[in-house]
């Protein structure tokens, strides 16, 4: 396990839902820069994101987020500036709340030394397997993102 990952979530079959796993494809493509880097696509995340984060130094998470802005825009959070009203079945371990499975992970004793969410406003979710252009269009300003991310997550 390296000390730094990298974890895109979405659901490639719902369109810009998708984004966090597109993010993940496209850092593969230059994985051999990232020695130190697990790159992840968790998909719909649950409780796998627990696991995965882990006994890490540092997590970067990177999602699909309803967040009331323009198509496209790219906002960072730490795990305390996220709100959630996501309402869940309690039917499946592949659903989660990101908040609280964060939460679970510092009452676990578990948490990264750093958490960072990369949320991702989308322009429709709805099925298909293609970015919608507003997302597609900013693709690489993504990955740019997450890689200065990287940047600063250098070995102390």
């Amino acid at each position: 396990m390296r000390p730094v990952v990298v974890i895109g979530l979405g659901n490639l079959l719902l369109s810009d839902e998708g984004v966090g796993v597109h993010v993940i494809r496209a850092l593969e493509e230059q994985a051999e820069r990232f020695p130190d880097v697990d790159l992840l696509d968790l998909g719909g995340g649950g409780m796998s994101v627990l696991h995965a984060i882990s006994g890490r130094r540092k997590a970067i998470l990177v999602d699909c987020a309803l967040m009331g802005e323009p198509p496209g825009m790219l906002r960072r959070f730490a795990p305390e500036d996220i709100r959630t009203v996501k309402a869940l079945s309690g039917f499946s371990l592949h659903e989660g709340d990101l908040v609280r499975l964060l939460e679970l992970s510092r009452e676990l004793g578990q948490a990264p030394e750093e958490v960072v969410v990369f949320g991702i406003q989308p322009a429709h979710v709805f099925p298909g397997q293609e970015l919608s252009p507003a997302l597609q269009g900013r693709l690489q300003e993504y990955v740019d993102r997450v890689v200065a991310e990287l940047g600063s997550a250098a070995p102390a």
